[in-house]
């Protein structure tokens, strides 16, 4: 593999970070939080572990960690204002920890198919998770009517087959179609596209314990994701046809 800009900076954290704002992924389609706070404090984390050293799996590892501290919290401690602020922060840490180990492997000279594998494996346990764990909070402390199980049932069905689609799609494309200019992005767009941000959804649980609050909250945040699978389903399904139509 070339070296990139980012591997052959010296050694050092301020260089580590130079390198790192130099050998960014693109950030069009991508939600003003991960855009503008996720990416730019995981950048900062990718430097500190490569200046002390530590290997990519391992920033896997301390995320997956956070992230599974923040679910189980969620799912087995009562709600209270400060069980929700506590899991807000493992959840956003463990986002920004899960945007460091690619930046961590780009300082290291690439990753690895393992890493990758890792990584993807690990994005898909916290996806397949983060509903049930809304549920089963649910159903041990609340709401009222068992008619709100139903909301997190259908957001882990909606972010579940969002997740697959986003990882599926690459692979039906050919390998030219990331080489097109891009089209000018609607500068509005990152905003729009906040409630279906992981980072974004981490921080309604501050409302965790304010109940109704909450729970409206969340009901809003699967709305919008479940127009937004709507509209990716039909985008993905017309250039799939497309590309059939000729081929």
């Amino acid at each position: 593999m070339a070296a990139t800009g980012a591997e052959r900076a010296p050694g050092g954290f301020r260089a580590h970070l130079e390198a790192l704002g130099q050998a960014q992924k693109p950030s069009l389609n991508t939600a003003a939080y991960s855009r503008l706070v996720n990416r730019p404090a995981g950048r900062v984390v990718a430097a500190a572990a490569h200046t002390l050293g530590a290997a990519t799996n391992q920033v896997t590892a301390l995320s997956a960690t956070l992230s599974a501290a923040g679910l189980l919290v969620l799912a087995l401690v009562e709600p209270h204002w400060w069980t929700g602020i506590l899991v807000a922060v493992l959840l956003a840490t463990g986002y920004v920890l899960d945007s460091s180990d690619g930046q961590l492997a780009r300082l290291r000279g690439g990753g690895s198919r393992s890493g990758e594998w890792l990584d993807h494996t690990i994005d898909c346990f916290k996806t397949a998770t983060l509903h049930l764990a809304v549920l089963v909070s649910w159903y041990r402390f609340g709401p009222a009517t068992d008619g709100w199980l139903l909301v997190p049932l259908g957001f882990e069905v909606v972010a579940v087959v969002t997740y697959f689609g986003l990882i599926l799609m690459p692979t039906l494309r050919p390998s030219s179609a990331g080489s097109s200019a891009a089209v000018p992005e609607n500068p509005l767009r990152k905003w729009a596209l906040l409630p279906i941000d992981y980072g974004a959804q981490c921080w309604m649980f501050v409302l965790l314990g304010f109940g109704v609050l909450f729970q409206w909250t969340y009901l809003l945040v699967f709305v919008c994701n479940a127009a937004a699978l709507a509209i990716a389903l039909r985008k993905w399904w017309r250039e799939l046809r497309a590309l059939d139509g000729s081929s």
